[in-house]
């Protein structure tokens, strides 16, 4: 009889005090083995325990699975370091020198070989190297992966845990066809969804193509198989646009149907002109991956996993001045920083972004002046505001209407700032217009690369975007949906055709710094949010058509 036989044994030893107790359900067994592998704590609250490098004693809390096997258990590849697999589905099979059906495929044939060969694990086994660190093949693992103490009934949790994990593909996926979707909210101009829209659609018809040449052209199917592998070589894609009306409390329903009617594998991009927020909960409440959604509005949390984004949008320029002004070390102590603030979403997220970085690196809080949606801030109130505050930083978080006029009020006056700061998100096109005898002391939070160094990814957006204008607004849009289109591609040929959301993510965070249009640097890694950590701070030169400036590097925030 198997050491092993998990539901009969939980049940016969679960109860804790006397009298009878409910036998934990197949979903309850689940979320305790679930919590161990993640969080590294014990179906009885109390965190594992573990050894590392034979004697050294640590807190499985500290050293989770999770940590280096991620979250789909599908194991993790750094360079040439490779953290094996850990699911049921792969351990309960023998490893051999290379992956059945892979052996054209360079990528895999190279992750195999870092590989040991090995036989099929069992029950015991299994058990065996999580609290004995040796493998199915009897030899002692790497010091660093942690020996646990567990006794047999939180060990047969974990490994029935184990088991499941990964165990059946995520919805969206079929024999034949690969499902995506992409979101678009109302009120977003009808030229942006179009720009977001070209390269998606460009990917989609390509890979689309391809599969039907792999099942025409054997020349080009061999081609296809080395750099995908047969079965994503042979899935067609498609993509569904979610188009969503009235106003943002009625998303979460209208997601709900088109779900419903045709689930997806993932979210590709996606545009709102307002917060994120709506679509974030359903894709962590479905467990549905969206990737990288074209908004100045971003869910800031540490504790969400299925949205990933470039950025932190437009809070992450007010963060940017922050970090600029606190690494200069132009301020004396006494000197004092006025922000103003319109009060509108972009206005306040600016406004927050700065504040939370300023005062996490020990500086006082600047004073903030509120501006009301639609009031005019006049020219007499810029004067007092100089006279009484005295600052020697302005923030000008406010809209085109609002700074422009403030700005071109401040070149005439004598004790004006030494420094204003804008946003390049906030102004727009308008953020070319600042008035010339301003530009000396007017600093703007830009949060991608230079337009003049940015052109030379035009030869590779120009197939993807006929007709359209890359020197118009739009370009922005276009980019941002070619690296969701390339990143997208990237992941699923290295998922070695599995097809599981947590492990798309996954091998997306473990991805190297990508060389993308638009932003300076896309860096990834386990478990984080955003794409685009950094933003420039500059200037405008002098005369018509000004280029910007640089004056500072690429800020990591």
């Amino acid at each position: 009889m198997a050491v092993f036989l998990l539901l009969a044994f939980v049940s016969s030893v679960w109860a804790a005090g006397p009298g009878p107790q409910a036998e934990p359900s197949d979903a309850e067994l689940f979320k305790l083995g679930e919590r161990m592998y993640r969080q590294g704590i014990l179906p009885s609250g109390e965190p594992m325990q573990a050894l590392v490098s034979g004697d050294v004693p640590v807190s499985g809390v500290s050293f989770t699975c999770i940590s280096c096997h991620l979250r789909s258990g599908l194991g993790s590849i750094e360079g040439t370091v490779i953290t094996p697999p850990t699911t049921g589905k792969i351990l309960y099979q023998p490893r051999d020198l290379y992956m059945k059906g892979f052996e054209m495929v360079q990528r895999v044939r190279e992750y195999s070989k870092l590989l040991p060969i090995r036989p099929a694990y069992t029950d015991e086994s299994l058990a065996q190297a999580i609290a004995g660190g040796v493998d199915s093949a009897g030899r002692k693992m790497k010091p660093i992966m942690p020996i646990y103490e567990l006794n047999e009934r939180d060990m047969a949790i974990l490994i029935n845990y184990l088991k499941n994990l990964s165990s059946e593909f995520s919805p969206g996926v079929s024999e034949e066809e690969i499902h995506f979707a992409t979101v678009i909210g109302e009120g977003v101009a009808q030229d942006d969804v179009d720009a977001m829209l070209a390269p998606l659609e460009y990917y989609i018809k390509r890979k689309s193509d391809t599969s039907a040449l792999f099942k025409n052209n054997p020349r080009l199917a061999r081609m296809a198989v080395r750099m995908m592998g047969p079965d994503l070589a042979a899935k067609r894609f498609t993509l569904a646009k979610w188009t969503l009306q009235g106003p943002p409390d009625t998303w979460r329903a209208q997601l709900e149907d088109y779900y419903r009617r045709e689930p997806v594998f993932a979210i590709l991009g996606g545009i709102a002109n307002g917060s994120w927020e709506p679509i974030q909960r359903f894709c962590e409440e479905m467990q549905l991956p969206c990737i990288f959604p074209v908004t100045d509005f971003p869910v800031r949390s540490s504790q969400d996993w299925y949205t990933l984004y470039f950025s932190k949008g437009i809070y992450q320029e007010g963060e940017a001045v922050a970090r600029y002004l606190n690494y200069q070390g132009e301020l004396g102590a006494t000197d004092k920083i006025v922000q103003v603030v319109r009060q509108t979403s972009r206005g306040e997220a600016l406004s927050q972004g700065f504040l939370e970085t300023w005062t996490s690196l020990d500086h006082q809080p600047p004073t903030t002046i509120t501006l009301p949606q639609g009031k005019a801030w006049s020219a007499e109130e810029l004067r007092q505001t100089l006279e009484k505050e005295q600052p020697a930083v302005l923030l000008l978080w406010d809209d085109a209407k609002g700074s422009l006029p403030a700005l071109e009020t401040l070149t005439a006056e004598d004790k004006r700032p030494r420094m204003v700061f804008v946003s390049n998100t906030y102004l727009g096109e308008a953020a070319r217009t600042i008035p010339e005898a301003a530009r000396g002391f007017t600093y703007i939070a830009y949060p991608y690369r230079l337009p003049r160094e940015d052109v030379r990814y035009d030869s590779l957006l120009e197939p993807l975007v006929k007709g359209f204008n890359l020197a118009g607004p739009e370009r922005k849009y276009i980019e941002e949906g070619y690296s969701v289109g390339d990143i997208m591609s990237r992941a699923l040929m290295d998922m070695r055709g599995e097809y599981y959301r947590d492990f798309f993510l996954d091998t997306i965070g473990m991805m190297g710094d990508q060389d993308m249009p638009l932003y300076e640097r896309l860096s990834f890694g386990p478990g984080q949010r955003y794409a685009s950590k950094g933003c420039f701070i500059v200037q405008l030169a002098k005369g018509p058509n000004p280029p910007l400036i640089k004056k500072s590097e690429w800020f990591i925030n």
